[in-house]
This record gives C-alpha cells, structure tokens and sequence, in this order.
C-alpha cells in the first residue's frame, strides 16, 4: 500500500466551519464532483486519525480557526482484482441510477477474507458490466448500505456517485425507512417500544459489537409484536439508525436474542435455520433524480416461513 498526502490551509472564509465540513469542500475543489467523497467516509479519516491539524490528530466537529494547517494522510490501497461473475440477482427494481435487490440468505454482499468471490459485488459487476457508483472503493462499488450475509431482503445499489450520496444522506438523516421481521426467543414485556441504546465493538471480541458507552454511537431501533408463539415472538422492527448489527444486538441486549443467531444468541440455536431468521423486508425513500417517493417489499422468504409454520401459535 501506498500513502499520499494533502496538505490544506483554513482561509478566512473556512474559519467558524466543522472539520468534517472543510475536509469535505477542500476535497471536492480538488477531485471535482464526478470524484465526490461522501460525508460519511471523510468522517471516518478522521475517526482512524488520518487528519492532522497543526501536527495532532482532531475530533471530526472540531472548528475551524484561520491559518489553522491540516494535513490529510491517504492510504491507498493496492489494486484488487473483483471479478464480474454471472450469478443470478433477485432484481426488485432496477433504473438508469439505482437497483433495488432482494439478497438471499447466505449471500456475502461484498468482497473480504475468506470470501474472495461469489458475493453480491461480483454479481452486480457482471449485471451492470461496472456501472456502479465508485465512492466505496473497489471493494464495495455501489453499495450504499448492507445486510449481513445470514440476513435476507432489500438492499439499495447505487450505479453513480450521484445517486450514491442521496441514498446515504437519506439512510444518515433517517428519511429512508427500513422495516424488517424477525423471530426472537421469548415475549418481550412491552408489545412495542424504542430502543434506544449506543452501540460499538466489545472489548471481549473485536469481532462483535454492543450495548456500551464506549466508543459507540447511537442506536435506535423501534419494534413492534405481530404474532405470540409459545417460546418464540414475530416481530416488525424499524430501523432509525444502522448500525452493524443492530437488531440482533438490540434484542440480544433485551434477552430476547434473534432466532438461529449464534453470534449473540445461544448456542443451541434451531439448527433448521442455520444463521439468524431476520429478513429485510421494506424499503421507501426518495428517487435521487426524480425526487418520486418509492416503497418496495419483499415478502418473507421460503425458510422463515416454514420456520414460522412448525412454531405453536398462541391466539
């Protein structure tokens, strides 16, 4: 991997301005509009300490100050080599700006260790023969958002960088709506409410996340009860925020831990699921073009249901 480094000074008209804000304009005066870099991703530089003002690393809400230097370390990586592959694609909604996916269960959606290939990347790079927003790197070209690869339902793809900022926007101010269903153990003592708890990674396990003050951000999720079972609940959940992992370390924070989840679950989880029974299953946001409100739906896919018809209904 190779580093690059750019190097900006606050002028007078910056200065009263948030760090996050300047970075931003700085690099689209530099890279121009076709090479736009989200919000979002200029705030995680500065979250991994990339940015440097007078010589020290800063917040990302810090202000401006007149002759203030900040320095911006790149690193970029090496070429990586996604290969299109002819997989098939369960296309809700497709435009000359967007898709809509309905992503099966078990379906990596980007490319990482130990899953070079067969993810939903190399399967759009195939579909739209490279057509798709590049503000994610090569790695992750149009992915505005993502599920977890035991997680089923609606997924939004960008094809440009245009589009690609609207959808995130929308998905960071919250005016895109995500509903999902989930089967969770137990009954939960309220048949609706908030969540409303700060999510990060665990001291225990890089590898999961939490319920913690430390270093995390806010987590909202709204849940509502559809049907009892006599150790099982079907639940429709809303998404305020999206954070990895949210809802399953939500309702594992609650004691009522997602069904077949084994990661914040338990161990002897129903083997017949085989990974969480969590499906993304409504999506609605603005068209970035049209300025159309859209909704699309999934419905329950083949193994929730049947998992759903072998639980003991209560009336």
């Amino acid at each position: 991997m190779s580093r690059s480094e750019i190097n900006m000074q606050c002028g007078p008209e910056q200065a009263g301005q948030r760090l996050d804000a300047f970075l931003l304009e700085a690099l689209i005066k530099l890279q121009g509009e076709e090479g736009r870099t989200s919000r979002s991703a200029v705030q995680r530089m500065i979250e991994n300490g990339a940015v440097l003002i007078n010589g020290q690393p800063a917040a990302k809400n810090h202000r401006m100050r007149e002759g203030e230097t900040v320095v911006l370390n790149l690193l970029e990586p090496a070429e990586l080599d996604v290969l299109p592959q002819e997989i098939p694609l369960d296309i809700v909604y497709e435009d000359e700006d967007l898709l809509v996916i309905n992503k099966p269960k078990g379906m990596v959606v980007h490319p990482a260790p130990g899953n070079p290939d067969g993810t939903l990347v190399n399967a759009l790079l195939w579909h739209c023969r490279g057509k798709l927003s590049g503000i994610n790197g090569v790695l992750r070209p149009g992915i505005v958002h993502r599920i977890d690869k035991d997680t089923s339902g609606l997924l939004l793809v960008a094809k440009n960088d245009t589009a690609h900022l609207s959808l995130s926007e929308q998905i960071a101010e919250h005016s895109a709506c995500r509903t999902y269903y989930a089967v969770v153990h137990g009954r939960l003592k309220e048949s609706s409410g908030t969540i409303d708890k700060p999510i990060g990674r665990s001291d225990k396990d890089r590898k999961k996340y939490c319920v913690t003050e430390k270093n995390s951000k806010r987590a909202v999720t709204h849940y509502e009860t559809l049907q009892l079972f006599r150790d099982y609940t079907l639940l429709r959940l809303k998404l305020e925020t999206g954070r990895t992992h949210q809802i399953r370390v939500h309702m594992a924070y609650l004691g009522h831990p997602v069904a077949g989840d084994t990661v914040y679950g338990w161990k002897n989880e129903p083997k017949q699921l085989a990974g969480q029974c969590l499906h993304a299953a409504q999506i609605e946001f603005t068209h970035p073009r049209t300025g159309e409100r859209m909704s699309f739906s999934a419905p329950l896919p083949e193994y929730f249901v049947k998992f759903l018809n072998g639980l003991d209904r209560l009336e």
